[in-house]
């Protein structure tokens, strides 16, 4: 048995999550939402409430299922096999797009160091894909070095972000606001529902909190409230960052801005320290993107472990790093790139946020929907399980809205993934024949 002194406490879980969900989701967001206005900043309400209930619901999840493989695995509770690799094959893809959009970002940012990289489509494209494959290469030592970076470089984004939502107040202005508070006289409804991307983008991550189950005092107890108050916390520096953003730099400038923070921050003090937060966010960007395309060549092999994807995902080397699997996830990411190729790095994030948030979300309601069977099967208490349905049905009305609010090309994309990825699974699916048998062998016994 562990020794529980060895275990993680409720406010190392909680700071963990908050990082974790941070990353460099953040780094591009003011700009995007300056597009829209001001008026932009109400989504973060919805988006708080909704991200903290599917947190709370996957932290049940993680406390009633016993299997491994995450989301995947909660799918499978109530969707079966196809459901695992639907699951699994979705969120592999919606990660594989958020990779290139975390390039594209970091780009944006080197882009004031290295301008030729924001002077057309081409440069924009080689940056990103030069960027995408630096990480690659880079994973190639194994999970231990990976890990090691990552929990350094992410701070270059929260402490500038998370400064910002304090130091900010003392240059805000509310006439500035109020002049960026609705520039295209969009009703609020439309403002609202056309920023649920970029805000839930921001959260996208959240699903990882319950993975740490085993290493935590407590966990029944710990990891629902870590996740939480690590997403209330993330919640309350994105609202409160974007915020005062809003206020210090006018709209039209901002909107226009390759790196808003390095922006306020210059603005606030001199371009010298504008430049060092610059430094930073290129440095959390490529840190993050390191972790998650670890992250990206994990999932693919933790699927073809499951004879769901090919074997090839499967072999690692001698310092566990599933090379193979790195290798056509950076192929992938390549093709990605060449389909989205703008001129704009505000563009191009912007259209890749929506189809990652879509191919994100399906997985996100079929794995909530997992945590009814295992209540059942776990005879849960009639207090626990109506609290915890109460919650699950608020997580999958806001995963629907946002569904909705990706807009019908985002929609229409991730439509024909999942449908390309019933075919895919129309190959495998001899594997399981007896399966459903056995489910229902099991169904009919008193």
């Amino acid at each position: 048995m562990a020794d529980s002194s060895k275990k993680m406490s409720l406010m190392g879980l909680t700071t963990l999550v908050t990082v974790n969900m941070m990353g460099s989701g953040i780094i591009m967001l003011p700009t995007n939402m300056a597009q829209l206005g001001a008026i932009s900043l109400l989504s973060w309400i919805v988006t708080a409430i909704g991200s903290m209930a599917i947190a709370y619901c996957f932290s049940q999840c993680g406390i009633f299922c016993t299997k491994s493989g995450g989301l995947s695995a909660y799918t499978e509770e109530a969707h079966a096999k196809s459901g695992f690799f639907l699951c699994s094959y979705l969120y592999f893809i919606s990660l594989a797009i958020a990779n290139v959009a975390v390039a594209i970002s970091a780009v944006g940012y080197m882009s004031s160091f290295v301008p030729w990289l924001s002077s057309g489509a081409i440069p924009l494209f080689i940056g990103t894909v030069g960027l995408l494959w630096i990480t690659t290469l880079a994973n190639f030592g194994g999970p231990s070095i990976t890990g090691k970076i990552g929990s350094v470089t992410v701070w270059g984004v929260i402490i500038p972000v998370a400064g910002l939502s304090i130091i900010g107040w003392f240059w805000f202005k509310a006439d500035i606001l109020a002049a960026a508070w609705d520039p295209h006289n969009l009703p609020i409804s439309e403002a609202v529902g056309k920023a649920i991307p970029l805000t839930l983008w921001a959260f996208l991550g959240m699903e990882s909190a319950a993975q740490a189950t085993d290493a935590v005092e407590d966990p029944k107890r710990n990891v629902p409230l870590a996740c939480l108050f690590g997403t209330l916390g993330a919640a309350v520096v994105y609202v409160l960052s974007t915020t005062v953003i809003q206020g210090i730099i006018p709209n039209d400038e901002l909107a226009k801005s390759a790196a808003p923070f390095a922006l306020v921050y210059a603005h606030i003090f001199n371009p010298m320290i504008g430049n060092i937060i610059l430094a930073l966010a290129v440095m959390a960007c490529v840190g993050s993107l390191l972790g998650w395309q670890f992250t990206l060549a994990q999932t693919a092999k933790m699927t073809a472990d499951q004879d769901l994807f090919l074997k090839l995902f499967s072999k690692v080397s001698a310092r566990g790093a599933p090379i193979v699997g790195m290798i056509v996830c950076g192929v992938l990411q390549t093709l990605m790139a060449v389909s989205t190729i703008s001129p704009n790095a505000s563009a191009q994030f912007s259209k890749l946020v929506n189809l990652a948030a879509v191919t994100n979300l399906i997985p996100y309601v079929t794995a909530l929907t997992g945590l009814l069977v295992m209540m059942h099967k776990a005879k849960a208490s009639p207090a626990i399980y109506t609290r915890n349905t109460a919650v699950l049905l608020i997580a999958v009305a806001y995963s629907l809205y946002a569904l909705y609010a990706c807009g019908k090309d985002a929609v229409f994309g991730g439509t024909l993934v999942l449908a390309f990825g019933y075919l895919l699974y129309g190959f495998l699916a001899k594997r399981f024949v007896n399966e459903p048998l056995t489910v229902q062998t099991r169904a009919g016994n008193p």
